[in-house]
């Protein structure tokens, strides 16, 4: 049987490090598009093992490239993004190009025949004082957040794809990035031994990379189902305040904990989600924040990171 091919933009980024193999495991002929520009090129080292993956180095910004890998395509995940508040505010204009006109160029060059899933986030919903659903009127606050929501409404405006409105992401991945809160947590906690945390009382809902990867599959599996349809992605149960991550953390390692009273996050994430749409179709996330930290907390013990904020 033919395998289907999948076009993994961003492919070689943090979630994008732990999809890749998992497709590859599952019989696709995977294709990554990517820049490296986070010098991350040792993170596909492994997928060269198979003679069913290639990786292109290159950008989104490159409409001719990216018509050429989308046409060769049965499936695209689109994942090339600048992520995260501190990143897009570094330099907006790029954030702007990449995460705006890149997806209007991937948006223009998908064919009804093609599925495309892409990757969103619950920094859309801005600031908000009641429980988030699909519906809940977006109002991003920062750059970030309005790169995301422009996104989508390109990619709904030419394709019919599946939305993804991820919570928080931590855990361990080939790329590993440390400007996620729990990761950059737990890094500080174990190599400056001292921790300052503004906002104790903030929640938001955590989600492993590794489960963020499954529901790339999932779509894969339930596209005729999903499409055309917006996903907060995450579980209840991984609801935490800031103030309940670090306890966790002091459990296992000693440092001096200092709560902050006069600094706040520009992305004002304090809410919680309601994430029974996902479940519907059948998909649930599997790894407690109890399991995610442990491996975190084992893995940097023995490593340390020249740079932490390396994606800023």
């Amino acid at each position: 049987m033919e395998r289907k091919r999948v076009l993994v933009t961003g492919g070689a980024g943090y979630v994008g490090s732990v999809l890749v193999p998992e497709l590859l495991s599952k019989g696709f002929e995977v294709t990554v598009l990517d820049n490296l520009s986070y010098n991350n090129g040792r993170c596909i080292l492994q997928n060269f093992y198979s003679n069913h993956f290639q990786f292109v180095k290159g950008d989104i910004r490159d409409r001719v490239l990216v018509d050429k890998l989308v046409g060769q395509a049965d499936h695209i995940i689109h994942l090339a993004a600048i992520v995260g508040y501190p990143a897009c505010r570094k330099d907006e204009r790029l954030a702007q190009e990449v995460n705006v006109i890149g997806t209007e160029n991937i948006a223009r060059a998908v064919q009804p025949h093609q599925t495309i899933q892409f990757a969103s986030t619950g920094s859309v919903y801005g600031a908000i004082g009641e429980t988030c659903t699909e519906e809940t009127v977006a109002n991003p606050l920062t750059i970030y957040g309005k790169n995301k929501l422009d996104a989508e409404n390109i990619l709904k405006e030419h394709c019919t794809p599946i939305i993804y409105r991820f919570a928080t992401a931590f855990g361990l991945a080939g790329r590993l990035r440390m400007d996620l809160m729990i990761n950059d947590f737990v890094y500080q906690a174990i190599h400056t031994k001292h921790l300052i945390v503004y906002e104790k009382h903030f929640r938001r809902t955590f989600i492993h990379v590794r489960d963020i990867a499954r529901v790339f599959v999932h779509g894969l599996e339930k596209y005729e189902e999903m499409k055309g349809q917006t996903y907060n992605v995450g579980h209840e149960t991984m609801n935490y305040t800031k103030e309940d991550i670090v306890n966790k953390i002091r459990a296992r390692v000693p440092f001096y904990l200092h709560f902050a009273e006069f600094a706040k996050d520009q992305d004002q994430r304090d809410y919680e989600v309601n994430y029974q749409k996902i479940r519907a179709t059948g998909f649930e996330t599997k790894i407690s924040m109890d399991t995610g930290l442990r491996e975190l907390m084992d893995a940097l013990e023995i490593v340390t990171i020249p740079n932490p904020y390396s994606n800023i």
